[in-house]
């Protein structure tokens, strides 16, 4: 999003932000009443614990980023970007250590945050973690070889691969404001007994394309893939994560991951936790998915994910439910103004919690575009 902004871009931008997450509307939560944050419009929330551990990951102050800070050439641009960009939470990692932390709207250094399609980002992650752990031999296995009750559906030719890039073939429909909405189709259809909401539903879609061929933006593969994780390690989503990351990366407080109505986590979106931890996962992914020296992803896996897996416009596309907007970043996006940048030529990692009033709007994408190279030139002058 820092280059490139021309209207083939933009068209791509529209889609690959307002194309939306899984079940869930713009409401309040946590504990603060003046905070916002967004959830999933079932009648009874449920949710499971991420816990973390005893040990947790510091983040060291650093030097402040000069101009913006009081007195700075651009501190009011700041406060600015803030109030008008709706910004709840910022924070800037750079080389591991705390360059910015501001908080606004009520919300503070410890309450949960809603990912919405942020958590797309993690749960592809989460792949790459049961593949180096053997519960997965591989991105091309065949979807039905771990979730086998979508046998003799259009998920017969589909594989790891095709759900990590949205490019499975099988119709979805996101849109909210359609009477035939998968969205809304997912959350209030019948399920079949003895399968998960997400298996019973997709297994009847029909394919409208060939795998491999066409991108489309489905926030139904992601909890697919979610379903799949499940299923391959014996363990629920939540489970997994924190003991893969959560608890030895050193996250410094419990997060929450929503359900559906049959106890799956939403992979898609849903995955509440605090700005600090959206910052600590950004640098995990910085550093290669290394924990205590080793890496708990295949070799190169990163490297993959966050490479242009199916071209999008000139110079961007999709990765492994990564976004890359230009060759020296990648970004995990969702709607309402959620992001986590990263930029490993700069070591650089930022958060943001947003509480957009819209789902989606080109002006605000371009001042947040606007405002982190703004921070990338300041970051260069040093």
């Amino acid at each position: 999003m820092r280059t490139l902004l021309n209207s083939q871009f933009l068209a791509v931008v529209v889609l690959a932000i307002t194309l939306t997450l899984g079940s869930c509307s713009f409401t309040r939560h946590t504990s603060n009443p003046d905070s916002i944050s967004q959830e999933p419009s079932q009648s009874i929330l449920e949710e499971h614990n991420v816990p973390g551990g005893r040990e947790i990951l510091e983040l060291p102050e650093g030097l402040p980023i000069a101009a913006f800070s009081s007195g700075g050439a651009k501190e009011k641009a700041l406060e600015d970007f803030i109030e008008d960009q709706k910004v709840a939470g910022l924070l800037i990692l750079h080389d591991g250590k705390i360059r910015m932390e501001r908080y606004a709207l009520g919300h503070s250094d410890t309450n949960l945050w809603s990912s919405l399609s942020v958590a797309k980002s993690v749960t592809s992650t989460l792949v790459g973690v049961a593949i180096k752990d053997g519960y997965i031999k591989s991105v091309d296995d065949f979807v039905t070889d771990y979730l086998p009750k979508l046998k003799g559906s259009a998920f017969d030719s589909v594989t790891i691969r095709h759900l990590l890039t949205m490019t499975s073939g099988v119709k979805w429909n996101e849109f909210y404001t359609g009477p035939d909405s998968d969205i809304a189709g997912f959350d209030n259809d019948s399920i079949v007994d003895g399968m998960k909401a997400i298996v019973s539903y997709m297994r009847r879609l029909p394919a409208v394309a060939e795998p491999g061929k066409k991108f489309n933006y489905s926030t139904g593969e992601t909890h697919l893939l979610g379903a799949l994780i499940s299923s391959a390690t014996g363990q629920s989503l939540s489970h997994y994560l924190s003991s893969r990351i959560w608890i030895p990366y050193g996250m410094e407080q419990t997060a929450t991951w929503r359900l559906d109505r049959t106890g799956q986590e939403l992979a898609g979106c849903c995955l509440q936790m605090r700005l600090r931890d959206f910052g600590r996962f950004g640098q995990f992914v910085l550093e290669d998915g290394y924990i205590n020296g080793e890496s708990i992803v295949p070799d190169d896996w990163f490297e993959t994910a966050t490479q242009i897996q199916m071209p999008l416009w000139p110079g961007g596309g999709y990765g492994y439910g990564w976004w890359i907007f230009n060759g020296n970043s990648f970004e995990a996006l969702g709607i309402h103004g959620q992001k986590v940048y990263i930029d490993p030529s700069r070591k650089l990692v930022i958060a943001i919690n947003s509480a957009w009033p819209e789902a989606d709007s080109n002006e605000r994408h371009f001042a947040v575009s606007s405002f982190i190279r703004s921070i990338t030139n300041e970051i260069d002058k040093e």
